[in-house]
């Protein structure tokens, strides 16, 4: 009897305690302000800047927002699609800043940064995925390790086309040996 009533006072004192750290409507609009002016700032201080550096800049700041904007959400709830969300939206933010930096190349060098940063967007989109699964208390080990090895397919995949566009820069013998070294590499 003692047991229960001290998991019933433990179990209330943590109720209690998670919504204490919950945020307030005020709390959430005072928040929201402070990221929409931090943004303001952000994007004027791009301003000064010229040509893709001022896109970059720019990008970076699009980029805080919605991730402090995504952030703010799962703050307010903490569910496990919020929390998916909130990877997603800094692997999406990530993805936007690295094509933006490839704008200042030329040639092959930047469809190979373009394939890197999609390389990498793939990468922490897939390990989100993969840690949604294995958060989820209704999904099994056949469920993780499937989603792994979806994942692990579609980054070597995007690996492989990353590899690839660096082999475009060779020609003749070089390229055809760098092309069947990726796809052994990758799999493909």
């Amino acid at each position: 009897m003692q047991l229960s009533s001290r998991i019933v006072t433990t179990c209330a004192a943590m109720m209690l305690a998670t919504s204490a750290f919950a945020l307030t409507p005020a709390e959430q609009k005072a928040e929201k302000d402070r990221i929409s002016n931090e943004y303001k700032t952000a994007k004027d201080q791009c301003k000064s800047l010229k040509g893709n550096a001022k896109d970059v800049c720019q990008e970076q700041a699009k980029g805080q927002e919605k991730v402090a904007l995504a952030e703010l959400k799962y703050q307010a709830d903490a569910s496990e699609s919020n929390r998916l969300n909130v990877a997603k939206t800094k692997a999406d933010a990530d993805y936007a800043i690295a094509k933006e930096k490839c704008d200042d190349l030329a040639g092959n060098e930047k469809d190979v940064c373009k394939k890197d940063a999609k390389a990498a967007h793939v990468k922490a989109l897939e390990a989100a995925k993969v840690a949604d699964v294995r958060n989820n208390p209704s999904a099994t080990a056949g469920d993780v390790a499937e989603t792994r090895r979806d994942a692990s397919d579609k980054v070597r995949e995007a690996d492989y086309k990353a590899a690839k566009e660096r082999c475009d820069a060779l020609s003749g013998d070089a390229k055809n040996a760098c092309t069947e070294d990726a796809k052994r590499r990758f799999g493909q």
